[in-house]
């Protein structure tokens, strides 16, 4: 963060100096909400959590190296006391981004935000300094955290908006306000939660609408192949730019292909020109979030021969995301295990398939390890029904269904489309579809481990890469050290 005196974060988030004896001392280091992360010169902001106190941390914090701490009472140490701790994080998120004119770049979507996120970083990173949403810290907290680790020399804050209802991203908006905004696609991501699909497309177009107008520089960049999202171009007053697939797109793939171990390829054609690219990531559901990468960095002046060579070389910056890693004994274990919607299920299976097409040649299996999605509301039967009858159509070797009531569903699905005898099982929880597969797998697998964020199917793929010499995320496709 830039440096601020204690009186002046007083003044902007609207509260009271408590046992500061100078408050011209300047909080010079980071923004935590975690007292295991303070550093020197950092301000400690304590969330009364579920589990934990922040405020019961505060004396720690202090001791760590935390110049002060922002609290909603005196505590004992330094500290700025507010009404509301939530609310003044992004006041003080909105005051520091409006005094440094950072470029921001925000996206939304139902599926493929961190991924676009980290590709659009990636991009950006080549031509300046730029920061961006770590993970998927997207929401009111997340959010201006991320913006806080901006400083002086940031030239690019991009930032991914989640949604819960209508009016989150709108929120966020105003503590960030950006230039240039991305809707990806409009899903079944939280379906149950919004109450349908016009009411996703609702929430996530505001973010169009907040962008500024096109004689502002304002650019709203939409996905032309979903027609949810281009229909949002009649509510925005930015310039709208348009990516994907369809003849009519801005920025578009052409001869889209997969190559032997699945990674997509294809030519990337830009109003400045083409290149060719050839994704370090898994599955052709990767292009598209590549387009929208491409588009944003050909908007900001990057020229398309150097985004062509920047995409090919990008790695996946967040864990549990197709992430690959093949074991000494020549399985491979995908860990797509972060979250799960009907979408990505159906993108992350057609990525298995083309993944296992040279080993099931070889005598091979592919293995799809599923757990419930959560939040679809009354389609959480019909969604998993779905799925399960997918693993059947593509001709995946083994289906796993681990976990209660919604996994039942995906492995009855799968019956239903004739699926019998060891080709589906549904198992109880993580442990016991690790002891099947220590059992049963063999080499030259292929195995994807995929579900909702609540299910903690990663602790499947972590204990199938345990005591075998590997690391998750050891594969071409990851970037150590980001």
């Amino acid at each position: 963060m830039i440096a601020l005196s204690l009186a002046e974060i007083a003044h902007v988030v609207g509260g009271q100096t408590h046992d500061i004896p100078d408050p011209a001392v300047q909080v010079t280091g980071s923004v935590v909400i975690d007292s295991r992360q303070v550093e020197s010169g950092s301000l400690f902001a304590a969330f009364a959590g579920e589990h934990a106190d922040g405020h019961d941390y505060a004396e720690r914090a202090v001791e760590a190296g935390a110049v002060a701490v922002l609290a909603v009472r005196p505590v004992g140490v330094p500290a700025i006391v507010v009404d509301d701790v939530q609310t003044a994080l992004g006041a003080l998120a909105r005051a520091v981004v409006g005094r440094l004119g950072t470029e921001v770049v925000a996206l939304t979507g139902s599926a493929g935000k961190t991924s676009t996120k980290d590709l659009i970083a990636q991009l950006l990173e080549r031509h300046a300094p730029t920061v961006w949403t770590p993970g998927s810290l997207n929401n009111e907290i997340g959010l201006p955290l991320t913006a806080l680790r901006a400083t002086a020399e940031t030239r690019h804050l991009v930032l991914e908006m989640g949604a819960r209802g209508i009016g989150h991203i709108r929120y966020l908006t105003g503590l960030t306000p950006p230039r240039i905004g991305v809707v990806l696609n409009v899903g079944s991501a939280h379906i149950g939660e919004f109450g349908g699909r016009e009411q996703i497309a609702q929430a996530k177009g505001e973010l169009v609408e907040c962008l500024p107008p096109a004689e502002q520089g304002g650019i709203a960049v939409l996905n032309a192949d979903d027609p949810l999202v281009r229909a949002m171009a009649a509510r925005t007053k930015a310039r709208v730019v348009l990516f994907g697939e369809a003849g009519e797109a801005d920025v578009r793939a052409e001869n889209v292909r997969l190559t032997p171990s699945g990674q997509p390829a294809f030519l990337l054609r830009t109003p400045s020109g083409c290149g060719d690219v050839t994704l370090r990531l898994y599955g052709e559901h990767h292009v598209s979030n590549a387009l929208a990468a491409a588009t944003v960095a050909h908007e900001l002046g990057m020229p398309v021969d150097e985004i062509a060579t920047a995409l090919s070389e990008a790695g996946t910056l967040s864990r549990w995301r197709m992430e690959v890693t093949e074991r000494p004994d020549g399985v491979t274990i995908v860990n797509d295990a972060y979250n799960a919607n009907p979408e990505s299920m159906r993108a992350a299976l057609r990525a298995l398939v083309a993944m296992g097409a040279a080993a099931r040649a070889a005598g091979g299996r592919t293995w799809a390890v599923l757990g419930p999605m959560a939040e679809l509301g009354d389609e959480a039967l019909a969604e998993h029904d779905a799925v399960g009858r997918l693993v059947v159509r593509l001709n995946v070797s083994k289906l796993v269904a681990v976990g209660g009531r919604e996994a039942s569903w995906l492995q009855l699905g799968a019956y239903n489309e004739g699926s019998w005898g060891e080709e589906s099982v549904h198992v109880s929880d993580a442990q016991a579809a690790v002891d099947l597969l220590r059992r049963e797998l063999r080499p030259g697998d292929v195995v994807l481990v995929k579900a909702s964020r609540s299910a903690g199917l990663e602790r499947i793929a972590q204990a199938l890469l345990e005591n075998t010499g590997t690391t998750a995320g050891s594969s071409e496709g990851q970037v150590a050290g980001r």
